[in-house]
């Protein structure tokens, strides 16, 4: 099974400092079919304006992956955690048993970000945070693990999940392959560029909930980036 999810029918607000869309339920935002997709619970897509952002907020109880699409993300947390998360790299709040934290675009520019839930294995565990950059030469083509919870991806910022953060980047023309347990649910979305997901167009910015499927064969019909979710039922 491969749903294509068109950008345009995503769910969102626009609160002027930030334009988000909602892949699944979130906020305002509720649509009783989209929930989630698996241990998948939230996938937003935020256009944040310069010199703004969340201000100091709670969370528990999730794993929380930011993808970073342009410009960059400045976290500080209760813990004492501070960074600077830029263009193509990653990180990964594991907000366990509860932790405050601020979110600003410091930049000159418009900052755009994928934001992802996962529901933990555990809860109540200590909450964590850490980021990583991804040198994109190292996923040229093909799929590399970002943040895993799953055997096998010791290069990867740590998740408290049976999931998986993928990213790829593909040239016109090229394809990349993934396996899939059928049992599992994945999501995938193009932050940039055009591709076929099993022969079927997915645009930019579309989603594509995946499920019942062993393989996937991604073929760019444009340069693209690609972010991609494999998570337990």
């Amino acid at each position: 099974m491969i749903e294509r999810r068109p950008f345009n029918s995503l769910g969102g607000a626009d609160h002027g400092w930030l334009k988000a869309k909602h892949h699944f339920s979130f906020a305002g935002y509720n649509d009783g079919k989209r929930m989630g997709w698996g241990a998948l619970r939230v996938w937003n897509d935020d256009s944040i304006a310069s010199q703004t952002g969340f201000p100091p907020h709670p969370h528990a109880d999730m794993e929380i992956i930011t993808y970073v699409r342009e410009g960059a993300i400045t976290h500080r947390d209760n813990l004492g955690n501070q960074g600077r998360t830029v263009a193509g790299d990653v990180q990964v709040m594991s907000a366990g048993s509860g932790i405050t934290h601020s979110e600003y675009n410091l930049e000159s520019d418009t900052t755009r970000i994928f934001q992802i839930w996962i529901i933990p294995d555990e809860r109540g565990r200590a909450p964590s945070w850490g980021t990583k950059p991804f040198p994109a030469g190292e996923r040229s083509g093909q799929f590399v693990a970002l943040a895993s919870g799953m055997e096998g991806d010791a290069d990867a910022l740590p998740l408290r999940t049976n999931a998986r953060v993928l990213g790829a980047t593909l040239k016109a023309g090229e394809t990349a392959h993934y396996t899939l347990d059928k049992r599992r649910y994945a999501y995938l979305v193009p932050a940039k560029g055009a591709v076929e997901v099993n022969g079927i167009r997915v645009d930019a910015r579309d989603g594509v909930a995946i499920h019942d499927e062993t393989a996937l064969q991604v073929k760019a019909l444009e340069d693209a980036e690609l972010v991609l979710v494999d998570s337990s039922p």
